[in-house]
């Protein structure tokens, strides 16, 4: 086997133009490739960390049938104080829980005294809160610095209503609710931040204190509309949702009816799709790649096989096994995937690295300055190499498999 490699090697060193070109465009396909992994991961995690650091968490916790009608922000359908509990004695069993929050979400009508227009609202414990969408307070854009993210009798405002309704922070406004029951309350508050507008229904969001949810809701005891849960390392989602899926969603209440549902960032928000839309671009560029080295490959061990007629017939009429022509051409094959493949790494690793230390930046959304940061697991790499050293070889088969099958005597013969 030594030999047939050393021969193959002095075959592409012969043809040395050939070797280098068809090595460059198997070397320009991998560096593509890891390079449009590497950037395009950066961009997905940085955008699944703004979407679960600023509003959603990882996981999130409701009654069964919450989620199908949230649209409407049923009050109907809040968890009580002894499910709230079957909950946290779960989340505090696994360790993978970096923190939780509990919510109530409604819907309300919004008036500063002259105009009046509906809300949605948030009701937090903000200590909680700040805990598991830590990104929360970036997305204050009026309002003093403070410690505590929001205090009783303070209202955080959509940016859209506040610009609409020329709110500004230190106004008074009211807020009319009706609660489970129907009957209708008001209570006022102070404006203390405007929040960044996001896409979405979230974009007429704000933010209370759950206390005064409570209040405003005359709600007696502990009811919670959802439950977020943020996890200390997001690779741990997997694991963590099937053991609450496993812990929560086979209890039945009194009705034999299911009680809880538990559901990923990824079922509640649209953004998934964009991260699922990158995935499809990764999997199409890898596809390209693929198709890349396949004809390079082929077109060469093609031509190869047609200009050395004489010599295939030469060593088969001396005794050579049609077994050994076959693995001098796959040989060769797997010889330029080798060579293309390490080089592109390389280039690739070593342009990751010069983007790193550049410091890119680049603005998403109203994010400015948000820094590009492209990596690149191990796994990626293998994946990719052994992508094209498999192709390389199954691009040689039927090249070699035509070659091992001369006839000696024909080859020979040939002009």
């Amino acid at each position: 086997m030594v030999n047939i490699i050393k021969i193959a090697a002095r075959n592409l060193r012969r043809y040395s133009r050939r070797t280098l070109l068809t090595s460059a465009l198997i070397t320009l396909g991998v560096v593509a490739v890891l390079l449009f992994i590497s950037i395009t991961g950066s961009f997905k995690e940085m955008m699944v960390g703004q979407i679960t650091d600023s509003m959603l968490g990882h996981i999130q916790v409701h009654r069964k049938g919450y989620l199908a009608s949230i649209d409407n922000l049923p009050l109907n359908r809040n968890l009580n104080q002894k499910q709230v509990a079957k909950v946290e004695a779960l989340l505090k069993d696994i360790n993978a829980v970096e923190s939780f929050s509990m919510r109530i979400k409604l819907g309300a009508m919004f008036s500063n005294y002259t105009e009046t227009t509906n809300i949605r609202l948030n009701t937090i414990i903000p200590e909680q809160e700040v805990k598991t969408v830590p990104l929360l307070p970036d997305r204050i854009i009026q309002g003093p610095q403070k410690d505590v993210l929001l205090q009783k009798g303070e209202i955080l405002v959509p940016e859209l209503i506040a610009k609409g309704m020329k709110v500004k922070v230190g106004d008074t406004v009211v807020l009319v609710a009706n609660n489970k029951d129907g009957s209708v309350n008001g209570k006022t508050f102070t404006v203390s931040g405007v929040l960044e507008g996001i896409s979405g229904p979230g974009g007429r969001d704000g933010a209370i204190h759950l206390d005064d949810a409570k209040e405003l809701l005359r709600i007696d005891g502990v009811e919670i509309s959802e439950i977020a849960i943020r996890l200390k390392n997001i690779d741990q989602l997997p694991k963590v949702f099937s053991r609450l899926k496993a812990g929560l969603e086979p209890l039945r209440d009194k009705n034999d009816k299911p009680v809880f549902e538990v559901h990923t960032w990824e079922k509640l928000t649209p953004f998934y799709n964009i991260a699922k839309m990158i995935d499809l671009m990764t999997f199409f560029i890898k596809i390209m790649l693929v198709a890349i080295v396949l004809v390079s490959i082929m077109n060469v061990m093609i031509m190869a096989v047609y200009e050395r007629i004489n010599e295939i017939g030469t060593i088969a009429a001396i005794g050579t096994l049609p077994g050994k022509i076959m693995a001098l051409f796959v040989t060769e094959g797997f010889l330029l995937g080798v060579l293309g493949t390490t080089v592109g790494t390389v280039i690739s690793l070593l342009s990751i690295w010069l983007i790193n230390a550049a410091e890119i930046t680049f603005n998403f959304g109203r994010q400015t300055d948000l820094l590009l940061a492209p990596t690149i697991g191990a796994g990626d790499v293998i994946t990719i190499v052994l992508i094209v050293i498999a192709i390389s070889v199954l691009a040689s088969l039927q090249p070699a498999f035509k070659a091992a099958r001369m006839d000696p005597i024909a080859a020979l013969r040939h002009v």
